[in-house]
């Protein structure tokens, strides 16, 4: 995209395109970075883009990271409570530990969309933050249940009050950045499942020493205190966190035109006013690439989960300790965290997404197929997690960013975000029940399944970049003006013949 220097200044007319001008008074939305030098976007003239983007960063980055990072944490530390006797003193028989696993769930999935739809009636502040605080707070009642039933009735509202965490984090972030530079801010915000991976084994190994303290078990005080650190902070966050661009109170009324008008240059107008209804579930729906965006994700949350959770459970096959399985479990996470910001920065600079979202995917199926093999050489094992995980979760954020980034506008971003995600953690329902006791030590079929889906998602990512190629091809072969309206083509978002998907 072409900036005007920062020592222009241009007053921007919200209602004649937000800023952007058009070279040769055309205006084409979803333009891909080859083509943005026929559009001129005029920054505020008391700075300059990258200083503006870089405030941005601060006021949005810090906040849906941490408050994602907390999410995953109090979702996943079940997995390292296990560790501190928590199906002995709750009395779990069977496969019981694991029907708690999977119902988490079931509320997870069902209120994905709504979730979506509520935050831009609510606003992010009041609708995550509020969903913030009810999980930490289900997550201290967890650390206070005395039987089966009540670890069920926990895990289920945990699900419930979680479901807008993921999708809402990615649809904010999506409507404040272009395509092009997208995939750091995705990649670092995704990252904080790694993080609270990596925190949650070193938290777990200090917080399970209070063992006895208050006549609690250790596996009671990780839920409690994890839960309280994450109310407290949801309360902080009910005041400070971050909204859309259009109510953001810190920017100017220049700099909140400019960062909508460079929106607008790269997706389109992105309806912001218009209302998400039920009509327009059913119409994004209807479209098959939607589908494929859900089977890319799924095929990958199998094995995201499936070391979330059994992680200890598989480490502890290799004769540590309850303690030095929880401080083996990091180096895994860590690995993942810094492979992502790499691959996310190579995706950015060369302004790609399908390469990235394919390729790494090798490094997994090459760290499962050793797992299927090898069952003598414990350091050999534990090195290949560490495949296992950069993989998986360098690979995750660049599919949701690359699917949710080509849908234009509000209403068919918010849907379509909801429904990969919540499509995609049926895998999670999946992975609840791959690693099961009696499959111990080798457990062949968790990782056998495991690979079998990263392979769907390999399947799933290739036919969608097919599908996008095809339409840009035809869309590029056709006359794209056709006269319609500016409703008529924000109503249609990236359906409209003018907008290009990125590869």
């Amino acid at each position: 995209m072409t900036v005007l220097n920062d020592t222009t200044s241009t007053s921007l007319d919200n209602e004649k395109g937000e800023g952007v001008v058009p070279k040769n008074n055309t205006y084409h939305p979803g333009t891909t970075d080859s083509d943005y030098d026929e559009f001129t976007v005029q920054c505020p003239s008391h700075t300059t883009e990258r200083k503006l983007m870089t405030r941005i960063d601060w006021h949005i980055l810090p906040f849906v990271s941490i408050m994602y990072l907390l999410a995953f944490l109090d979702r996943v530390n079940i997995a390292n409570a296990r560790s501190f006797n928590l199906e002995a003193d709750l009395h779990l028989e069977k496969n019981q530990y694991n029907t708690s696993l999977t119902i988490f769930f079931v509320p997870y999935i069902i209120f994905e969309i709504p979730s979506n739809i509520l935050l831009k009636r609510f606003s992010p502040r009041v609708w995550l933050s509020g969903c913030m605080f009810l999980f930490g707070l289900v997550s201290i009642f967890q650390g206070l249940t005395q039987n089966y039933g009540g670890l069920l009735a926990t895990r289920f509202f945990l699900g419930l009050f979680e479901t807008g965490m993921f999708p809402g984090c990615f649809y904010l972030i999506s409507m404040w950045y272009k395509r092009s530079e997208a995939q750091k801010r995705y990649s670092l915000f995704f990252s904080s499942t790694s993080l609270a991976g990596a925190f949650g084994g070193l938290l777990a190994s200090a917080i399970g020493k209070l063992d006895g303290v208050r006549n609690y078990s250790g596996w009671r005080w990780i839920f409690i205190l994890e839960g309280v650190l994450t109310a407290t902070i949801a309360i902080l966050f009910f005041f400070i966190f971050p909204l859309f661009p259009e109510q953001a109170k810190w920017l100017t009324e220049e700099e909140r035109a400019y960062v909508k008008a460079r929106l607008r240059a790269d997706q389109g107008n992105n309806a912001a006013e218009r209302k998400t209804t039920f009509r327009d579930v059913i119409a994004v729906m209807k479209d098959h690439r939607v589908w494929l965006g859900g089977f890319m994700y799924l095929g990958l949350i199998v094995p995201a989960y499936s070391y979330a959770f059994f992680a200890p459970t598989i480490i502890k096959t290799y004769n540590y300790s309850a303690i030095q399985t929880q401080l083996h479990s990091v180096p895994p996470w860590a690995a993942s965290f810094a492979f992502s910001l790499i691959v996310a920065a190579l995706s950015d600079w060369t302004r790609h997404r399908a390469f990235f979202a394919i390729a790494p995917l090798a490094i997994t199926i090459a760290g499962f197929a050793v797992l299927l093999t090898i069952h003598t050489n414990t350091t050999v094992e534990y090195a290949v997690l560490h495949l296992v995980t950069i993989g998986t979760y360098g690979v995750l954020p660049i599919i949701v960013c690359w699917f949710q980034m080509n849908l234009g506008g509000h209403h068919r971003r918010s849907i379509g975000s909801a429904w990969q995600i919540g499509f995609g953690n049926l895998g999670g329902i999946i992975a609840t029940y791959l690693f099961l006791d009696s499959d111990a030590p080798y457990f062949t079929k968790g990782f056998a399944v495991c690979l079998a889906f990263v392979v769907v998602s390999i399947a799933a990512s290739t036919l969608y970049l097919i599908s996008i190629h095809i339409e840009n091809r035809k869309r590029a072969k056709t006359v794209t003006n056709i006269g319609l309206t500016e409703h008529e083509k924000t109503e249609m978002g990236d359906l409209n013949p003018e907008f290009k998907y990125m590869y």
